[in-house]
């Protein structure tokens, strides 16, 4: 009886025991039926996709060459206009800064009263000496058929001729001051030397200007050009004839071509002028600062689009895409960009697979699901620079 309660506890343990070697066969028999599967051939389910992208393969085409340049919108030429009359007062402007005036339009008008009754007086001094010409003239001629009779000495037949000779010059005289008197008179209407758009007023009613001062100036012809400043090393590609694209700091953007490249180089900068004839637009003015391209015609290049690359750690990398649908970072060497296009120089092949867009959000080992093949990237056909 006293070893009864013995025997029920060592039932118990052994029973205890019992379930412990049960589990842990179960967990032996669960390991070893996991082996056979895969001995068998039966793999453990495919890891899940981490994004959901499209395929796309580098490009092999023509892609534009371009030369980058700044640069200031300047006039072709610029006219300055300046009062020919001096002590004149300033009567009347015509024309403001922007209107486009022609050759010959009066742009202002002075007071021209002095000017007429100038005119007036050189008129009555040349009438004067030409009265007083002719009767030299007449003496001259009467002392000259006198010659042979003796009547008059050589003496006084010479004074009477050098009286005709003076009174013509007197003649000549008048008659230079009456020109001068008549030109100042013309020059009170101040004219456009040449068609051109206004620049620059500073002509006021009412102000007595000497000669020579400025009043107006003006772009000849309306025509602007852009001043193109490329290094020592590029001028030698441009030539006269050479299309740019040029953008002003609005953003317009028009298209104009290279007129001539300078003759020299600045010592201190070490760049050259470009002059590039620029069509009228509203949007350019002359004294804009603008970005342009050159084209300089293409070569054949391996492109990605834009949305392809992933800027990391200050390097370019593309998401390739393994035959397991795992996806590798590869780092690129990139070149010259036109539009979207981006020509690679290294670190992909015609025939790789790069994840289309998205790729940022991928990481190195990632399992992607390729939804839809894109069509291979077409380089841009405009101008790029190296």
């Amino acid at each position: 009886m006293k070893s009864f309660p013995f025997f029920k506890l060592n039932a118990m343990n052994t029973i205890a025991a019992a379930a412990i070697f049960l589990t842990a066969g179960g967990l032996f028999l669960s390991q070893t039926w996991a082996q056979t599967d895969k001995k068998d051939g039966k793999t453990a389910a495919p890891p899940k996709a981490a994004l959901s992208v499209s395929a796309i393969s580098p490009s092999n085409g023509a892609l534009g060459l371009q030369l980058l340049a700044n640069g200031n919108v300047a006039a072709w030429q610029e006219a300055l206009i300046g009062a020919e009359v001096n002590g004149l007062k300033l009567t009347e402007v015509r024309v403001n800064v922007g209107d486009v005036v022609k050759k010959g339009q009066v742009l202002a008008v002075f007071n021209a009263d002095t000017a007429r009754a100038d005119v007036l007086q050189a008129q009555a001094s040349l009438a004067e000496a030409q009265a007083t010409a002719g009767e030299a003239a007449a003496n001259a001629a009467r002392a000259r058929s006198l010659q042979d009779t003796g009547a008059l000495s050589a003496q006084q037949i010479a004074q009477f001729t050098t009286a005709e000779a003076t009174a013509k010059a007197r003649v000549e005289a008048s008659r230079a001051l009456l020109t001068n008197a008549q030109l100042r008179l013309k020059n009170g209407q101040l004219t456009a030397p040449d068609n051109g758009v206004i620049s620059s007023r500073t002509a006021t009613v009412g102000s007595v200007v000497g000669a020579g001062t400025e009043l107006f100036r003006m772009i000849r012809q309306g025509r602007l050009e852009w001043r193109a400043e490329v290094t020592s090393a590029e001028v030698a590609r441009l030539k006269p004839g050479t299309v740019a694209t040029v953008t002003a700091a609005s953003g317009t953007q028009v298209q104009g071509k290279v007129r001539m490249v300078a003759p020299t180089v600045d010592a201190q900068t070490r760049n050259a002028l470009v002059y590039v004839d620029l069509p009228q637009h509203p949007d350019i003015k002359a004294g804009m600062f603008a970005k342009g391209e050159f084209a300089l015609g293409s070569a054949n290049a391996l492109t990605l689009p834009q949305q392809a690359l992933v800027l990391r750690d200050g390097f370019t990398y593309a998401m390739r895409i393994e035959a397991t649908n795992k996806v590798s970072q590869v780092k690129l060497q990139t070149g010259r960009r036109v539009g979207d296009a981006v020509e690679i120089l290294q670190g992909a092949k015609s025939g790789d697979r790069f994840v289309a867009s998205g790729a940022a959000f991928l990481a190195d080992g990632d399992t992607v699901k390729l939804i839809a093949a894109t069509a291979p990237a077409a380089p841009a056909s405009a101008a790029a620079s190296k």
